[in-house]
């Protein structure tokens, strides 16, 4: 029999006898691969190609062609589409049917495709007009309950809640008859209602390229290939046909992997094994502590070094195997199970897919971990003395002496490389210059623990135990410490390099209005039409106190517009100002100040941006699109605005009229904040089109709600992996609490003595990787929150989450230790 084929056996021998340590090593190695295995999977089925999402766009037609709103400009392209809009509301140009179909090859058959919103009521609805019946319409939708609408009926996805028989009452037309349920391919939380004849409103926003507005399906004699694409945008219509699809350009874009990938890649694989192997070590550790008298004893009967290594080492490949071939099959079916459910929650679904090429990689790379796992427990096992282990006696290992001077260097290195890597635009490279400084920490943890164990001697005497045994055997604690160090360090890293872009943002968030202004601004009309707008908007505001804004025109009547550009938290920001009065100053300052009134009164700017005046002038520049540029010098004073993040100037009217120009009211402002249901902009529309309503809703974002998902894997790994290692060390101290024991030291103590091995290595895991993070996160606030030359980098720290970690995580392995019951065989002590 083959020395591995023997190894083998009696690892698989070994694993079930130890079937906690074992379900333990598996845990350690498989939950990595699990979850990748499992993200991949999701990601590769939520994934809707192009080709996949041909049917649901196309059904059985050639081509889906819609209507470009007038004042837009767009070219599609194989990568993207690029477009210009007016700014206006849409305006479709009304193309019909038969121009449509002049644009096509002969003999095109043509129907309807409408996708715009359903109004009922307060709710709007996403509604398509289209005969399901047609042919054209085939596999775009599939019928789960009832049939297909006629006139005035509809059918409904399943999302919606209703059923066959129920009435849908629109805004302003007949009621419809609900006879179908249907559902969308790959969008099944989507709400929508279709039918061939539907009340659509149109959508009220800027256009972009989605599809909605009037539209048609295509069945058309030869393809649309892309050299037909520029002719038809240029004629008003954003086409998708099956031959853009199905038949592409070449790649206009090199496909090799680039450095940066290289490096980013490279980087997450070391930093995953790294972490796999030190979690992984101790419990191999654990093994290795128990079976060496069976390893001494075929020592003993001639096994030589090279056997030994290779029974530890057919440990890493079993229990990795195993793990490996479990976490990916579990993986794979958490996968496929999680998308369905998630799409039900929002979002997109396509054919169930496993991406077997990287779930491979991920399986050969969890197999690998489980041997380096066990590399450093194997080279133990061959250098162990047989005559020591046999008489019952503990071995310990002697540190590298030269480790500690390669670990400085590693560390000086990636220090000196943080510095350079912190000014390059990309991130990349400081998580790789991290990786210098994690490989030096972990060369220099011997030296740390021998360090730090000194003044062991003036602790109690369960920590002195504790910490003098963890030094003792310092090959079982610098793996378990390394692991906590790397986990800590990874996580405070990207903790305060999130953080502080949360913050730059937040800093760099500015508006001229405070949180929760209205804003009604009137675009080009005359005197008669705003009158008319004003009186509706007073009548659809009742009760709210609206504060006037102007326009400002020159003698030819166009329209200028005042601007000053300063910089707000290191980026160049154009600040448009306003005209108007007190009531307008008091809505922008919150408050009434009588010093700011007077300076607005006499004919001064107030300005909420202080470096914007200078010896008592505010520059402006007065700019049109019809008329040329003028450049304005007024008197300003600064004032206090109502919140910090705003900015901005307010002129009176007298001002602005000695500049040369002229004011008109066209501008409406209050302290009012709309329903979300409002139809505020619907209703001044009706009145007039050129209107914009707007409300400041302040800085809305909120710090990455993922730093919490990163506690929870350092909470796993961390409490994990110390007491992984705390079970090592009360299994490798047996003999010595036994000892306790006989002399009277109560339960209590020797929990304290297991718990102080806790505490000690998640503590100075911790406290390690605290600096090393703090480092790294330091270094990757500058390439996260910079945007050019001169921009200063802001650098935040979230303390509640680093605290949470560096302090939390070990008191709570600790208790953890504390509570767990470690039972004392009898154990033979040798006088």
């Amino acid at each position: 029999m083959s020395a591995l084929r023997a190894g083998l056996r009696i690892a698989r021998r070994s694993a079930w006898r130890a079937r906690g340590r074992s379900t333990l090593i598996m845990v350690m190695i498989g939950l990595p691969i699990l979850v990748l295995t499992a993200l991949l999977t999701y990601l590769a089925t939520v994934t809707v190609t192009p080709q996949e999402d041909l049917t649901a766009r196309l059904g059985a037609a050639d081509a889906h062609l819609v209507q470009i709103p007038e004042g837009t400009e767009l070219q599609q392209e194989p990568y993207g589409a690029s477009w210009h809009s007016d700014g206006n509301r849409p305006r479709w140009p009304g193309l019909s049917a038969a121009e449509v179909a002049e644009l096509l090859p002969p003999g095109t058959r043509l129907i309807p495709y409408n996708v715009g919103v359903l109004r009922l009521g307060t709710a709007r609805v996403d509604a398509l007009e289209t005969d399901l019946r047609d042919p054209l319409t085939k596999g775009m939708l599939t019928l789960s309950e009832g049939r297909f609408p006629s006139a005035r009926e509809v059918a409904v996805t399943s999302a919606y809640g209703l059923r066959p028989g129920d009435i849908l009452r629109p805004d302003g037309a007949a009621p419809l008859t609900v006879v179908g349920v249907v559902e969308h391919p790959h969008e099944p939380s989507r709400r929508m209602v279709v039918g061939p004849d539907l009340p659509l409103s149109v959508p009220e926003d800027i256009w972009t390229p989605d599809e909605q507005g009037t539209g048609w399906l295509a069945d058309t004699t030869a393809p649309v290939p892309w050299a037909e694409v520029p002719a038809l945008n240029k004629a008003g219509l954003y086409v998708i046909s099956r031959a853009m699809i199905t038949d592409p350009p070449s790649p206009l874009y090199p496909t090799g992997v680039g450095v940066r990938y290289t490096v980013a890649i490279g980087g997450l694989v070391i930093t995953g094994m790294l972490v796999t192997v030190l979690m992984a070590g101790p419990a191999f550790a654990v093994g290795l502590r128990r079976r060496r008298g069976e390893l001494a004893q075929i020592a003993a009967q001639g096994g030589s070094a090279r056997h030994l290594r290779t029974i530890v080492l057919a440990d890493g490949l079993v229990l990795g195997g195993a793990a490996t071939l479990v976490a990916t099959a579990l993986g794979i079916g958490a996968g496929l199970l999680a998308a369905p459910v998630v799409a039900r929650s929002g979002g997109r679904l396509g054919p169930p897919d496993v991406p077997w090429g990287p779930i491979l990689g991920v399986a050969a790379l969890g197999l690998l971990s489980g041997l380096v796992a066990a590399l450093v427990p194997a080279v133990q096992a061959a250098r162990q003395n047989t005559a020591t282990v046999l008489a019952g006696r503990a071995s310990t290992a002697g540190d590298r002496r030269g480790w500690p001077l390669v670990g400085a260097a590693l560390v000086l290195a990636g220090l000196v490389a943080t510095v350079v890597a912190r000014r390059q635009s990309d991130t990349v490279w400081v998580y790789a210059s991290a990786m210098l400084v994690l490989f030096g920490l972990l060369m220099l943890t011997p030296w740390l623990i021998r360090f730090t164990g000194r003044p062991a001697a003036r602790l109690r005497p369960p920590l002195r135990v504790s910490v003098r045994d963890a030094v003792r055997h310092r090959s079982r604690t610098v793996s378990a410490v390394a692991a906590v160090f790397a986990v800590t360090a990874t996580v405070v890293a990207v903790s305060i390099g999130s953080y502080s872009e949360y913050m730059d943002r937040r800093n760099a968030y500015t508006s001229a209005r405070p949180t929760g202004m209205l804003a009604i601004w009137g675009g080009s009309m005359g005197d008669a039409a705003w009158s008319k707008l004003r009186g509706e908007a007073v009548r659809l505001l009742p009760g709210v106190s609206l504060a006037s804004g102007y326009q400002i025109r020159d003698a030819e009547n166009r329209r200028y517009t005042l601007r000053y550009i300063i910089r707000w938290n290191g980026t160049r920001t154009r600040r448009t100002v306003a005209v108007g009065d007190p009531v307008l100053l008091k809505l922008l300052q919150g408050r009434h100040d009588p010093r700011a009134v007077a300076a607005l009164e006499s004919g001064k700017a107030v300005v909420f941006d202080p470096a914007a005046v200078r010896d008592g002038k505010l520059r402006l520049r007065a700019g049109s699109t019809s008329g040329p540029p003028r450049t304005v010098e007024v008197p300003a004073v600064v004032a206090t605005p109502a919140e910090e993040h705003q900015g901005g100037a307010l002129l009176p009217r007298a001002l602005v009229e000695q500049a040369g120009f002229r004011t008109v009211e066209r501008q409406l402002y209050a302290m009012h904040s709309l329903p979300g249901d409002s139809t505020l902009w619907r209703d001044l529309g009706k009145v007039n089109s050129r209107i914009t309503v707007a409300s400041e809703m302040g800085y809305r974002n909120t710090p990455d709600p993922g730093l919490w998902g990163w506690l929870v894997g350092a909470l796993v790994l961390v409490v994990g992996g110390t007491l992984t290692a705390t079970r090592l060390a009360a299994a490798d101290m047996r003999p010595d609490r036994a000892t306790m024991a006989a002399i009277g030291a109560p339960p209590g103590t020797l929990r304290l003595v297991v718990a102080g091995q806790a505490l000690y290595i998640s503590g100075l895991g911790a406290l390690v990787g605290l600096v090393a993070g703090a480092v790294t996160g330091v270094a990757l606030s500058r390439p996260m929150t910079t945007r050019g030359a001169g921009d200063p980098a802001t650098i935040a720290v979230p303390w509640p989450f680093v605290i949470a970690v560096v302090v939390g995580l070990p008191l709570l392995a600790t208790a953890a230790a504390l509570v767990t019951r470690t039972r004392l065989p009898l154990a033979r002590r040798h006088l």
